[in-house]
């Protein structure tokens, strides 16, 4: 079986469309959320959102069958994402043909072109329907436009599992890899769904945190004792996942190894946690011992980015996951939840969030998470409230739950050989 690396990251999201932009960001501890500018909010309760701003869709455009018109802003991001990320592992020259794979994450793919084209249809009728409806909104384009940008031409799919579809992205992508089904993956996920229609069912199902319109950066507030509920965001998230052979012939560097994972259902509630935790736990302790690494070991030297939506469920149930997984070490882990600056890029979440693990491991910086003024007494661990700090650690882990229950925990280290890791993001 093939060891599986993590050489490079490419992010495009509320914080920045590059990683370098968004680390210095989330070290900073400043939020990405703001005033919504690219829809008509004015009759939505909530009016700010996670935008990507200065976004040119130009860049997707690499080779003639690549068209910024033919794809869904889901598609545009997912392609700039990739691209950087390839570009960062020092891949971007190489043709990797048939040894090269894509597998992306997506909740709602393609909702801006379903909303689009629904008003299209209703105010002029079935002729005003683009032709393109169906390839720009069907939830494989993600992946099959990054194959059409790169040329990869082995195993190409999108995973879908709400919040958690990056998360399981990733999990097939090492499979490949470890299965020599492919060199070098392409994974991650992609969001784009700050839409009306978006914005108002999580409005209507009470998820979203309300009240905050004047002062945005304010509003999303995991484990606090007034926490109201996620801000909605979009962007993408791409990692480069590497066979260990694939690295060392070609002298690159990587950001980490990805040791392993845990994967659960609750089987509870389409929305909520299951309070208990019961699976969402058993997701980390099965991530250790898929891992094999015990967790009195490593929680001093771990981080933890967690899901932390700020929704008044999740965060005791996820912290309660914790205590499960870690049992009494627990109280050593060092978390944050990094939604609190980028606001929920729902199925792109765990991409962007394994991007941060890796620039923490290799920085040795643990992000923050801000608005964190009052902790709810049931999510008593150390959520690293207010500012970054420096700290020494050897493992980071990546902890996401979707909608229906699907629970995914990753963990990726330093590995055994430091010649294959990277001095510093820089």
């Amino acid at each position: 079986m093939q060891r599986v690396f993590v050489s490079g990251v490419g992010l495009v999201c509320p914080l920045g469309n590059d990683q370098k932009s968004v680390w210095k960001k989330l070290l900073a501890g400043q939020s990405g959320i703001s005033q919504l500018t690219q829809i008509d909010v004015s009759d939505l309760e909530v009016k700010i959102g996670g935008e990507v701003r200065e976004f040119d869709p130009k860049v997707v455009e690499v080779n003639e069958h690549t068209s910024a018109r033919k794809m869904d802003r889901a598609s545009q991001f997912a392609v700039a994402a990739a691209l950087q990320a390839l570009q960062d592992a020092s891949l971007d020259k190489l043709c990797l043909g048939s040894r090269g794979a894509v597998v992306m994450g997506a909740g709602l793919s393609g909702l801006l072109t379903l909303q689009e084209q629904t008003e299209n249809l209703l105010r002029g009728g079935p002729r005003r329907v683009s032709p393109m409806t169906i390839p720009l909104l069907m939830p494989n384009a993600a992946a099959a436009n990054v194959c059409i940008a790169t040329g990869f031409n082995g195993p190409a799919y999108t995973v879908s599992s709400a919040c958690a579809s990056s998360g399981h992205a990733m999990i097939d992508a090492a499979r490949l890899i470890a299965c020599g089904e492919a060199d070098v993956v392409i994974t991650g996920g992609t969001e784009a769904s700050l839409t009306r229609l978006g914005m108002s069912s999580f409005i209507n199902m009470r998820a979203m945190a309300k009240g905050f319109n004047d002062n945005p950066t304010e509003a999303v507030r995991p484990f606090d004792r007034e926490r109201g509920g996620l801000i909605m965001s979009e962007g993408a998230g791409c990692l480069v996942f590497e066979s260990e052979s694939h690295l060392r012939q070609r002298k690159g560097t990587a950001y980490a190894e990805f040791l392993g994972r845990g994967v659960t259902s609750d089987a509870f509630h389409i929305t909520q946690p299951d309070p208990t935790a019961r699976e969402a736990g058993r997701s980390v302790t099965e991530c250790l011992q898929n891992c094999k690494v015990l967790p009195e070991e490593i929680a001093d030297r771990v981080y933890v980015n967690a899901h932390g939506t700020a929704t008044k469920f999740n965060d005791v149930a996820e912290t309660l996951a914790l205590k499960i997984g870690f049992g009494d070490a627990a109280k050593h882990l060092r978390i944050s939840s990094t939604k609190s600056m980028s606001g929920h890029l729902i199925g792109a979440a765990a991409g962007l969030e394994m991007g941060i693990c890796c620039m923490a491991l290799v920085d040795q910086k643990l992000p923050p998470t801000i608005n964190l003024k009052n902790a709810d007494p049931y999510c008593d661990l150390n959520y690293i409230p207010g500012s970054a700090i420096d700290a020494k650690i050897d493992y980071a882990m990546n902890v996401s739950f979707g909608f229906g229950g699907h629970n995914v925990c990753l963990l990726i280290g330093r590995g055994d050989d430091p010649s294959l890791i990277r001095g510093s993001v820089a």
